[in-house]
Protein backbone atom coordinates (compact mmCIF):
# COMPACT_ATOMS: atom_id res chain seq x y z
CA UNK A 1 0.00 0.00 0.00
CA UNK A 2 1.10 3.58 -0.27
CA UNK A 3 2.85 4.67 2.26
CA UNK A 4 1.35 7.68 4.81
CA UNK A 5 4.23 9.99 5.83
CA UNK A 6 3.93 10.37 9.88
CA UNK A 7 4.23 13.20 11.72
CA UNK A 8 7.26 14.11 12.87
CA UNK A 9 9.03 11.60 10.67
CA UNK A 10 12.16 12.27 8.83
CA UNK A 11 11.22 11.91 4.88
CA UNK A 12 13.28 9.79 2.78
CA UNK A 13 16.04 12.07 0.87
CA UNK A 14 15.24 12.21 -2.67
CA UNK A 15 17.80 10.96 -5.53
CA UNK A 16 19.78 13.27 -7.12
CA UNK A 17 20.95 13.34 -11.05
CA UNK A 18 23.43 11.15 -10.34
CA UNK A 19 21.77 8.61 -8.62
CA UNK A 20 19.50 8.83 -11.62
CA UNK A 21 22.77 8.44 -14.33
CA UNK A 22 23.47 5.66 -12.49
CA UNK A 23 20.24 3.93 -12.98
CA UNK A 24 20.79 4.53 -16.79
CA UNK A 25 24.31 2.78 -16.51
CA UNK A 26 22.68 -0.32 -14.27
CA UNK A 27 19.99 -0.69 -17.19
CA UNK A 28 22.42 -1.16 -20.25
CA UNK A 29 23.71 -4.31 -18.66
CA UNK A 30 20.58 -5.39 -17.96
CA UNK A 31 19.19 -4.99 -21.40
CA UNK A 32 22.31 -6.86 -23.16
CA UNK A 33 21.64 -9.61 -20.48
CA UNK A 34 18.13 -10.22 -22.30
CA UNK A 35 19.17 -9.60 -25.47
CA UNK A 36 21.35 -12.42 -24.92
CA UNK A 37 18.12 -14.64 -24.62
CA UNK A 38 17.37 -13.92 -27.91
CA UNK A 39 19.81 -12.27 -29.93
CA UNK A 40 21.44 -16.25 -30.22
CA UNK A 41 18.33 -17.87 -32.22
CA UNK A 42 19.21 -15.80 -35.33
CA UNK A 43 22.68 -17.01 -35.35
CA UNK A 44 21.75 -20.61 -35.22
CA UNK A 45 22.16 -21.42 -38.84
CA UNK A 46 25.35 -20.03 -39.12
CA UNK A 47 26.67 -21.62 -35.98
CA UNK A 48 25.31 -25.50 -37.18
CA UNK A 49 27.35 -24.57 -40.18
CA UNK A 50 30.28 -23.41 -38.91
CA UNK A 51 31.10 -25.83 -36.08
CA UNK A 52 29.03 -28.57 -37.00
CA UNK A 53 27.35 -29.52 -33.22
CA UNK A 54 25.30 -31.98 -32.86
CA UNK A 55 21.42 -31.92 -32.09
CA UNK A 56 21.67 -32.82 -28.60
CA UNK A 57 24.75 -30.21 -28.43
CA UNK A 58 22.90 -27.66 -30.67
CA UNK A 59 20.19 -27.34 -27.60
CA UNK A 60 22.46 -27.83 -25.06
CA UNK A 61 24.15 -24.13 -27.00
CA UNK A 62 20.87 -22.92 -26.49
CA UNK A 63 19.65 -24.23 -23.08
CA UNK A 64 22.55 -23.72 -20.94
CA UNK A 65 22.59 -19.91 -20.26
CA UNK A 66 19.13 -19.79 -18.98
CA UNK A 67 20.17 -23.05 -16.82
CA UNK A 68 22.93 -21.45 -14.59
CA UNK A 69 21.01 -18.37 -14.84
CA UNK A 70 18.49 -19.86 -13.38
CA UNK A 71 20.72 -21.82 -10.74
CA UNK A 72 23.03 -19.28 -9.59
CA UNK A 73 20.27 -16.09 -8.43
CA UNK A 74 19.72 -17.46 -5.36
CA UNK A 75 23.68 -17.85 -4.57
CA UNK A 76 24.16 -14.55 -6.64
CA UNK A 77 22.02 -12.54 -4.19
CA UNK A 78 23.02 -13.59 -1.49
CA UNK A 79 27.17 -13.40 -2.10
CA UNK A 80 26.23 -9.94 -3.37
CA UNK A 81 24.68 -8.98 0.50
CA UNK A 82 27.84 -10.38 1.50
CA UNK A 83 30.55 -9.36 -0.30
CA UNK A 84 29.09 -6.01 -1.50
CA UNK A 85 26.30 -5.35 -3.85
CA UNK A 86 28.28 -3.39 -6.09
CA UNK A 87 31.43 -5.19 -6.34
CA UNK A 88 29.33 -8.21 -7.48
CA UNK A 89 27.97 -6.64 -10.17
CA UNK A 90 31.61 -4.87 -11.43
CA UNK A 91 32.94 -9.00 -10.99
CA UNK A 92 29.86 -10.23 -13.02
CA UNK A 93 30.26 -7.74 -15.74
CA UNK A 94 34.23 -8.50 -15.88
CA UNK A 95 33.34 -11.65 -16.44
CA UNK A 96 30.91 -11.18 -18.98
CA UNK A 97 32.92 -9.18 -21.08
CA UNK A 98 35.31 -11.70 -20.73
CA UNK A 99 33.34 -15.01 -21.64
CA UNK A 100 31.74 -13.19 -24.52
CA UNK A 101 35.15 -13.07 -25.80
CA UNK A 102 35.83 -16.48 -25.42
CA UNK A 103 32.38 -17.60 -26.80
CA UNK A 104 33.06 -15.28 -29.97
CA UNK A 105 36.17 -17.02 -30.34
CA UNK A 106 35.04 -20.75 -29.93
CA UNK A 107 36.04 -23.19 -32.58
CA UNK A 108 34.33 -25.87 -31.62
CA UNK A 109 30.48 -26.99 -30.22
CA UNK A 110 32.03 -27.88 -26.61
CA UNK A 111 33.65 -24.66 -26.17
CA UNK A 112 30.81 -22.39 -26.92
CA UNK A 113 28.71 -24.60 -24.81
CA UNK A 114 31.35 -24.17 -21.88
CA UNK A 115 31.55 -19.99 -22.54
CA UNK A 116 27.47 -20.11 -22.40
CA UNK A 117 27.14 -21.55 -19.23
CA UNK A 118 30.03 -19.01 -18.10
CA UNK A 119 27.67 -16.31 -19.43
CA UNK A 120 24.98 -17.75 -17.66
CA UNK A 121 26.56 -17.20 -14.45
CA UNK A 122 27.97 -14.11 -14.60
CA UNK A 123 24.13 -13.18 -16.20
CA UNK A 124 23.33 -14.37 -12.84
CA UNK A 125 24.92 -11.84 -11.04
CA UNK A 126 23.16 -8.62 -12.81
CA UNK A 127 19.65 -8.92 -11.67
CA UNK A 128 19.52 -9.33 -8.03
CA UNK A 129 22.58 -7.10 -7.91
CA UNK A 130 20.97 -4.19 -9.58
CA UNK A 131 17.49 -4.95 -8.86
CA UNK A 132 19.01 -4.63 -5.03
CA UNK A 133 21.59 -1.42 -5.76
CA UNK A 134 17.75 0.88 -6.81
CA UNK A 135 16.99 -0.03 -3.22
CA UNK A 136 20.01 1.28 -2.05
CA UNK A 137 20.28 4.42 -4.53
CA UNK A 138 16.02 5.40 -4.51
CA UNK A 139 14.86 5.66 -1.04
CA UNK A 140 11.95 7.51 -1.44
CA UNK A 141 8.95 5.21 -2.60
CA UNK A 142 7.84 6.91 -5.53
CA UNK A 143 11.11 7.47 -6.39
CA UNK A 144 11.94 3.93 -6.33
CA UNK A 145 8.94 2.15 -8.20
CA UNK A 146 9.85 4.73 -11.08
CA UNK A 147 13.18 3.10 -11.04
CA UNK A 148 11.90 -0.46 -10.90
CA UNK A 149 9.90 0.72 -13.61
CA UNK A 150 13.08 1.70 -15.47
CA UNK A 151 14.85 -1.15 -14.94
CA UNK A 152 11.62 -3.77 -15.96
CA UNK A 153 11.69 -1.63 -19.25
CA UNK A 154 15.40 -2.49 -19.91
CA UNK A 155 14.54 -6.09 -19.92
CA UNK A 156 11.72 -5.40 -21.77
CA UNK A 157 13.46 -3.50 -24.41
CA UNK A 158 16.25 -5.77 -24.73
CA UNK A 159 13.97 -8.69 -25.53
CA UNK A 160 12.28 -6.81 -28.16
CA UNK A 161 15.42 -5.53 -30.28
CA UNK A 162 17.39 -8.44 -29.30
CA UNK A 163 16.42 -10.02 -32.78
CA UNK A 164 16.37 -6.73 -34.69
CA UNK A 165 19.88 -5.82 -33.57
CA UNK A 166 21.02 -9.77 -34.61
CA UNK A 167 19.02 -10.01 -37.90
CA UNK A 168 21.42 -6.39 -38.30
CA UNK A 169 24.35 -7.45 -37.06
CA UNK A 170 24.50 -10.82 -38.67
CA UNK A 171 23.25 -9.01 -41.79
CA UNK A 172 27.08 -7.37 -41.88
CA UNK A 173 29.52 -9.85 -40.08
CA UNK A 174 29.54 -13.25 -38.98
CA UNK A 175 27.92 -15.22 -35.92
CA UNK A 176 31.07 -14.33 -33.32
CA UNK A 177 29.76 -10.25 -33.86
CA UNK A 178 26.78 -10.87 -31.58
CA UNK A 179 29.19 -12.31 -29.03
CA UNK A 180 30.72 -9.06 -28.96
CA UNK A 181 28.19 -6.76 -29.48
CA UNK A 182 28.19 -7.09 -25.43
CA UNK A 183 31.75 -5.99 -24.37
CA UNK A 184 31.43 -2.51 -25.30
CA UNK A 185 28.59 -2.26 -22.63
CA UNK A 186 30.13 -4.52 -19.99
CA UNK A 187 33.35 -2.19 -20.31
CA UNK A 188 30.98 1.01 -20.05
CA UNK A 189 29.77 -0.53 -16.55
CA UNK A 190 32.97 -1.34 -15.44
CA UNK A 191 34.27 2.19 -16.29
CA UNK A 192 31.11 4.18 -14.66
CA UNK A 193 30.33 1.84 -12.07
CA UNK A 194 32.95 2.51 -9.27
CA UNK A 195 32.22 6.39 -9.18
CA UNK A 196 28.45 6.63 -9.67
CA UNK A 197 27.37 3.31 -7.84
CA UNK A 198 27.13 3.26 -4.05
CA UNK A 199 28.50 0.07 -1.74
CA UNK A 200 26.67 -1.51 0.25
CA UNK A 201 27.01 -4.82 2.03
CA UNK A 202 26.07 -6.97 5.25
CA UNK A 203 28.31 -6.06 7.98
CA UNK A 204 26.80 -9.01 10.42
CA UNK A 205 26.38 -10.99 7.13
CA UNK A 206 28.00 -15.45 8.28
CA UNK A 207 29.76 -17.63 6.32
CA UNK A 208 28.15 -18.37 2.60
CA UNK A 209 27.29 -21.91 3.03
CA UNK A 210 28.62 -24.09 0.63
CA UNK A 211 26.28 -26.81 1.38
CA UNK A 212 23.02 -25.24 0.55
CA UNK A 213 24.91 -23.53 -2.40
CA UNK A 214 24.99 -27.40 -3.45
CA UNK A 215 21.87 -28.03 -2.88
CA UNK A 216 19.88 -24.89 -4.76
CA UNK A 217 21.82 -25.45 -7.58
CA UNK A 218 20.84 -29.21 -8.01
CA UNK A 219 17.30 -28.09 -7.15
CA UNK A 220 16.97 -25.36 -9.36
CA UNK A 221 18.66 -27.12 -12.25
CA UNK A 222 17.13 -30.26 -11.75
CA UNK A 223 13.66 -28.93 -11.65
CA UNK A 224 14.33 -26.29 -15.25
CA UNK A 225 15.96 -29.12 -16.95
CA UNK A 226 13.05 -32.06 -16.86
CA UNK A 227 10.57 -29.25 -17.33
CA UNK A 228 12.12 -28.32 -20.52
CA UNK A 229 12.67 -31.43 -21.44
CA UNK A 230 9.07 -32.31 -20.77
CA UNK A 231 7.89 -29.63 -22.52
CA UNK A 232 9.83 -30.84 -26.13
CA UNK A 233 8.18 -33.79 -25.19
CA UNK A 234 11.44 -36.28 -23.85
CA UNK A 235 9.61 -37.77 -21.02
CA UNK A 236 12.38 -40.26 -20.56
CA UNK A 237 13.76 -41.80 -17.39
CA UNK A 238 16.82 -39.15 -17.31
CA UNK A 239 13.52 -37.10 -16.71
CA UNK A 240 12.40 -38.29 -14.29
CA UNK A 241 15.33 -38.60 -12.56
CA UNK A 242 15.98 -34.85 -12.94
CA UNK A 243 13.22 -34.23 -11.40
CA UNK A 244 13.46 -36.55 -8.55
CA UNK A 245 16.91 -35.06 -7.93
CA UNK A 246 15.52 -31.52 -8.33
CA UNK A 247 12.31 -32.34 -5.44
CA UNK A 248 14.59 -33.81 -2.82
CA UNK A 249 17.26 -31.25 -2.91
CA UNK A 250 14.34 -28.79 -2.93
CA UNK A 251 13.12 -30.48 0.26
CA UNK A 252 17.09 -30.28 1.71
CA UNK A 253 17.20 -27.01 0.81
CA UNK A 254 14.24 -25.74 3.18
CA UNK A 255 14.87 -27.91 5.83
CA UNK A 256 18.78 -26.76 6.13
CA UNK A 257 17.98 -23.14 5.63
CA UNK A 258 15.69 -23.39 8.99
CA UNK A 259 18.87 -24.83 10.73
CA UNK A 260 21.70 -22.55 10.02
CA UNK A 261 22.47 -18.82 11.63
CA UNK A 262 22.98 -17.54 7.80
CA UNK A 263 20.55 -18.72 5.23
CA UNK A 264 21.07 -18.14 1.91
CA UNK A 265 17.56 -17.78 1.20
CA UNK A 266 15.85 -16.46 4.74
CA UNK A 267 12.48 -18.36 4.97
CA UNK A 268 11.19 -16.20 7.55
CA UNK A 269 10.42 -13.56 4.78
CA UNK A 270 7.27 -15.10 3.50
CA UNK A 271 6.02 -14.45 6.96
CA UNK A 272 5.02 -11.11 5.01
CA UNK A 273 1.88 -11.40 3.65
CA UNK A 274 2.77 -8.80 1.16
CA UNK A 275 6.18 -10.40 -0.07
CA UNK A 276 4.07 -13.37 -0.48
CA UNK A 277 1.64 -11.98 -2.08
CA UNK A 278 3.91 -10.03 -4.81
CA UNK A 279 5.99 -13.68 -5.00
CA UNK A 280 2.65 -15.52 -5.79
CA UNK A 281 1.46 -13.09 -8.18
CA UNK A 282 4.76 -12.42 -10.14
CA UNK A 283 5.25 -16.30 -10.62
CA UNK A 284 1.48 -16.83 -11.96
CA UNK A 285 1.66 -13.89 -13.99
CA UNK A 286 5.31 -14.93 -15.66
CA UNK A 287 3.72 -18.52 -15.45
CA UNK A 288 1.23 -17.46 -18.01
CA UNK A 289 2.95 -15.43 -19.92
CA UNK A 290 6.62 -17.28 -20.62
CA UNK A 291 3.55 -20.35 -21.07
CA UNK A 292 1.70 -18.46 -23.94
CA UNK A 293 4.32 -16.69 -25.38
CA UNK A 294 5.46 -20.36 -27.38
CA UNK A 295 2.57 -19.88 -29.28
CA UNK A 296 3.03 -16.98 -30.78
CA UNK A 297 6.03 -16.94 -32.86
CA UNK A 298 4.81 -20.33 -34.54
CA UNK A 299 1.20 -18.39 -35.03
CA UNK A 300 2.94 -15.17 -36.67
CA UNK A 301 4.99 -17.58 -39.08
CA UNK A 302 3.58 -20.98 -39.26
CA UNK A 303 -0.07 -20.15 -39.23
CA UNK A 304 -0.10 -16.92 -41.13
CA UNK A 305 2.87 -17.34 -42.80
CA UNK A 306 4.50 -14.00 -42.26
CA UNK A 307 8.58 -13.62 -42.53
CA UNK A 308 10.71 -13.85 -39.77
CA UNK A 309 11.14 -10.01 -39.83
CA UNK A 310 7.55 -9.30 -39.71
CA UNK A 311 6.55 -11.43 -36.91
CA UNK A 312 9.38 -9.83 -35.08
CA UNK A 313 8.24 -6.67 -35.91
CA UNK A 314 4.63 -7.93 -34.62
CA UNK A 315 5.99 -8.89 -31.23
CA UNK A 316 7.56 -5.20 -30.58
CA UNK A 317 4.11 -3.52 -29.90
CA UNK A 318 3.60 -6.17 -27.01
CA UNK A 319 7.27 -5.22 -25.31
CA UNK A 320 6.48 -1.82 -25.61
CA UNK A 321 3.91 -2.29 -23.75
CA UNK A 322 5.52 -3.06 -20.67
CA UNK A 323 7.85 -0.04 -21.01
CA UNK A 324 4.88 1.95 -21.21
CA UNK A 325 2.66 0.30 -18.70
CA UNK A 326 6.09 0.58 -16.04
CA UNK A 327 6.91 3.91 -16.87
CA UNK A 328 2.81 5.00 -15.90
CA UNK A 329 2.67 2.41 -12.77
CA UNK A 330 4.48 4.69 -9.99
CA UNK A 331 2.18 7.49 -11.15
CA UNK A 332 -1.45 4.89 -10.55
CA UNK A 333 -0.07 3.31 -7.64
CA UNK A 334 0.43 6.95 -5.72
CA UNK A 335 -3.22 7.59 -6.84
CA UNK A 336 -4.62 4.45 -6.22
CA UNK A 337 -2.43 2.34 -4.08
CA UNK A 338 -0.29 -0.42 -4.75
CA UNK A 339 -2.57 -2.99 -4.61
CA UNK A 340 -5.22 -1.94 -6.57
CA UNK A 341 -3.07 -0.72 -9.36
CA UNK A 342 -2.06 -4.54 -9.49
CA UNK A 343 -5.46 -5.88 -9.02
CA UNK A 344 -6.39 -3.26 -12.45
CA UNK A 345 -3.26 -4.43 -14.13
CA UNK A 346 -4.15 -8.19 -13.58
CA UNK A 347 -7.71 -7.48 -15.03
CA UNK A 348 -6.51 -5.71 -18.40
CA UNK A 349 -3.85 -8.57 -18.93
CA UNK A 350 -7.13 -11.04 -18.49
CA UNK A 351 -9.09 -8.89 -20.89
CA UNK A 352 -5.72 -9.43 -22.98
CA UNK A 353 -5.53 -13.01 -22.87
CA UNK A 354 -9.55 -13.47 -23.62
CA UNK A 355 -8.85 -10.74 -26.67
CA UNK A 356 -6.29 -13.98 -28.04
CA UNK A 357 -9.25 -16.37 -28.12
CA UNK A 358 -10.07 -14.41 -31.33
CA UNK A 359 -7.46 -15.19 -33.26
CA UNK A 360 -9.15 -17.49 -35.85
CA UNK A 361 -11.47 -14.81 -36.29
CA UNK A 362 -10.83 -12.74 -40.23
CA UNK A 363 -9.27 -9.84 -38.16
CA UNK A 364 -6.89 -12.80 -36.24
CA UNK A 365 -3.44 -10.59 -36.32
CA UNK A 366 -5.46 -7.71 -35.19
CA UNK A 367 -6.95 -9.71 -32.17
CA UNK A 368 -3.48 -11.22 -31.72
CA UNK A 369 -1.54 -7.91 -31.26
CA UNK A 370 -3.81 -5.91 -29.31
CA UNK A 371 -4.54 -9.15 -27.07
CA UNK A 372 -0.80 -9.01 -26.27
CA UNK A 373 -0.54 -5.26 -25.72
CA UNK A 374 -3.34 -5.25 -23.20
CA UNK A 375 -1.31 -7.93 -21.21
CA UNK A 376 1.70 -6.53 -21.59
CA UNK A 377 -0.29 -3.03 -20.32
CA UNK A 378 -1.66 -5.37 -17.81
CA UNK A 379 1.43 -7.41 -16.29
CA UNK A 380 3.83 -4.69 -16.16
CA UNK A 381 2.50 -3.17 -12.84
CA UNK A 382 2.82 -6.97 -11.06
CA UNK A 383 6.52 -6.91 -12.73
CA UNK A 384 6.91 -3.53 -10.98
CA UNK A 385 5.25 -3.13 -7.94
CA UNK A 386 5.35 -6.83 -7.51
CA UNK A 387 9.81 -6.19 -7.07
CA UNK A 388 9.42 -3.56 -5.21
CA UNK A 389 6.98 -4.72 -2.57
CA UNK A 390 9.88 -7.70 -2.40
CA UNK A 391 12.99 -5.73 -2.09
CA UNK A 392 11.33 -2.76 0.37
CA UNK A 393 9.58 -5.80 2.71
CA UNK A 394 13.16 -7.50 3.23
CA UNK A 395 15.31 -5.94 5.55
CA UNK A 396 18.20 -4.02 3.60
CA UNK A 397 21.16 -6.07 4.41
CA UNK A 398 18.79 -9.13 2.45
CA UNK A 399 17.60 -6.95 0.19
CA UNK A 400 20.40 -8.50 -2.72
CA UNK A 401 19.04 -12.48 -1.30
CA UNK A 402 15.19 -11.07 -2.04
CA UNK A 403 15.28 -9.79 -5.24
CA UNK A 404 17.16 -13.29 -6.34
CA UNK A 405 14.07 -15.11 -5.09
CA UNK A 406 11.74 -12.93 -6.79
CA UNK A 407 13.65 -13.40 -10.12
CA UNK A 408 14.23 -17.08 -9.08
CA UNK A 409 10.46 -17.26 -8.87
CA UNK A 410 9.52 -15.57 -12.06
CA UNK A 411 12.29 -18.24 -13.73
CA UNK A 412 11.07 -21.38 -12.48
CA UNK A 413 7.32 -20.32 -13.29
CA UNK A 414 8.51 -19.63 -16.36
CA UNK A 415 9.93 -23.26 -17.21
CA UNK A 416 6.83 -24.52 -15.69
CA UNK A 417 4.55 -22.62 -17.67
CA UNK A 418 6.57 -23.78 -21.22
CA UNK A 419 6.38 -27.43 -19.96
CA UNK A 420 2.65 -27.43 -19.01
CA UNK A 421 1.34 -25.08 -21.70
CA UNK A 422 3.54 -26.88 -24.25
CA UNK A 423 2.43 -30.23 -23.20
CA UNK A 424 -1.30 -28.61 -23.64
CA UNK A 425 -0.89 -27.86 -27.15
CA UNK A 426 0.71 -30.80 -28.21
CA UNK A 427 -1.92 -32.89 -26.77
CA UNK A 428 -4.82 -31.09 -27.96
CA UNK A 429 -3.01 -30.62 -31.73
CA UNK A 430 -2.14 -34.45 -32.09
CA UNK A 431 -6.15 -34.84 -30.86
CA UNK A 432 -7.35 -32.54 -33.37
CA UNK A 433 -5.04 -33.67 -36.05
CA UNK A 434 -6.38 -37.26 -35.58
CA UNK A 435 -9.52 -36.53 -36.59
CA UNK A 436 -8.62 -34.35 -39.66
CA UNK A 437 -5.64 -35.92 -41.87
CA UNK A 438 -6.74 -36.29 -45.34
CA UNK A 439 -7.95 -39.09 -47.00
CA UNK A 440 -5.04 -40.37 -49.22
CA UNK A 441 -2.37 -39.13 -47.02
CA UNK A 442 0.67 -42.09 -46.62
CA UNK A 443 1.36 -43.65 -43.17
CA UNK A 444 4.70 -42.69 -43.36
CA UNK A 445 4.13 -39.22 -44.11
CA UNK A 446 0.97 -39.15 -41.05
CA UNK A 447 3.78 -40.49 -38.21
CA UNK A 448 5.47 -36.86 -39.03
CA UNK A 449 2.68 -34.55 -38.65
CA UNK A 450 2.14 -34.43 -35.32
CA UNK A 451 3.77 -31.20 -34.54
CA UNK A 452 3.01 -28.23 -37.07
CA UNK A 453 6.41 -27.42 -38.36
CA UNK A 454 6.34 -31.21 -39.27
CA UNK A 455 2.83 -31.03 -40.70
CA UNK A 456 4.11 -28.16 -43.05
CA UNK A 457 6.97 -30.04 -44.34
CA UNK A 458 5.21 -32.75 -44.95
CA UNK A 459 2.57 -30.81 -46.74
CA UNK A 460 5.24 -29.18 -49.16
CA UNK A 461 6.17 -32.84 -51.04
CA UNK A 462 2.53 -33.87 -51.59
CA UNK A 463 0.20 -33.16 -54.51
CA UNK A 464 -1.69 -29.66 -54.39
CA UNK A 465 -4.71 -30.66 -53.09
CA UNK A 466 -3.49 -33.10 -50.61
CA UNK A 467 -0.68 -30.85 -49.00
CA UNK A 468 -3.24 -27.90 -48.81
CA UNK A 469 -6.18 -30.28 -46.80
CA UNK A 470 -2.85 -31.02 -44.87
CA UNK A 471 -2.11 -27.76 -43.76
CA UNK A 472 -5.42 -26.20 -43.10
CA UNK A 473 -6.28 -29.03 -40.96
CA UNK A 474 -2.65 -28.33 -39.04
CA UNK A 475 -3.23 -24.66 -38.73
CA UNK A 476 -6.82 -25.53 -37.29
CA UNK A 477 -5.60 -28.11 -34.90
CA UNK A 478 -2.99 -25.55 -33.54
CA UNK A 479 -5.29 -22.63 -33.56
CA UNK A 480 -7.48 -24.65 -31.48
CA UNK A 481 -4.19 -25.08 -29.07
CA UNK A 482 -3.58 -21.35 -29.25
CA UNK A 483 -7.23 -20.60 -27.90
CA UNK A 484 -6.71 -23.05 -25.01
CA UNK A 485 -3.71 -21.64 -23.76
CA UNK A 486 -4.96 -17.87 -24.06
CA UNK A 487 -8.02 -19.10 -22.24
CA UNK A 488 -6.28 -20.88 -19.73
CA UNK A 489 -4.04 -17.41 -18.99
CA UNK A 490 -7.41 -15.84 -18.61
CA UNK A 491 -7.92 -17.95 -15.58
CA UNK A 492 -5.29 -17.78 -14.48
CA UNK A 493 -4.92 -13.89 -14.69
CA UNK A 494 -8.37 -13.74 -12.82
CA UNK A 495 -6.74 -16.32 -9.90
CA UNK A 496 -3.92 -14.16 -9.63
CA UNK A 497 -6.28 -11.53 -9.00
CA UNK A 498 -8.55 -13.26 -6.27
CA UNK A 499 -5.29 -14.43 -4.67
CA UNK A 500 -3.74 -10.95 -4.51
CA UNK A 501 -6.74 -9.61 -3.64
CA UNK A 502 -7.01 -11.58 -0.49
CA UNK A 503 -3.56 -11.64 0.97
CA UNK A 504 -3.07 -8.14 0.27
CA UNK A 505 -5.75 -7.02 2.49
CA UNK A 506 -5.06 -9.79 5.15
CA UNK A 507 -3.90 -7.50 7.99
CA UNK A 508 -0.73 -8.33 8.07
CA UNK A 509 -0.52 -7.05 4.63
CA UNK A 510 -0.72 -3.12 5.82
CA UNK A 511 2.55 -3.08 7.81
CA UNK A 512 4.54 -0.34 5.99
CA UNK A 513 7.96 -1.77 4.50
CA UNK A 514 11.36 -1.28 5.89
CA UNK A 515 13.26 1.68 5.33
CA UNK A 516 15.48 0.75 2.20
Amino acid sequence: MTSVQIPGEIAPAKATRREWVALGVIALPCLVYAMDLTVLNLALPAISTELRPTASQLLWIIDIYGFMVAGFLITMGTLGDKLGRRRLLLVGAAAFAAASIAAALATTAHTLIATRALLGIAGATLAPSTLSLISNMFRDERERRVAIGIWISSYSVGGAIGPLVGGVILQYFAWPAIFWAAVPVMLLLLALGPFLLPEYRDAKAGRLDLSSVALSLTAVLGGVFALKQAAEGHVSPPTWLAAALGVAAGVAFVRRQRRIDYPLLDLKLFDQPRLTAAICTYALTSFAMFGVYIFISQHLQLVLGLSPLVAGLCTVPWALSFVVGSMFTPALAQRWSAPRTMLAGLAMAAIGFAGMTLVDSSHGLFALVVGMTLMGIGMAPVFTLGNDIVISSAPPERAGAASALSETSAELSGALGIAVFGSLATGLYRSGMAGKLPAGLPAESAAETFTLGGALTVAEHLPEPLGEALRLAARAAFVDGLQAAALLGTGIMVFSGLLAWRMLRAPGARVQPSSS
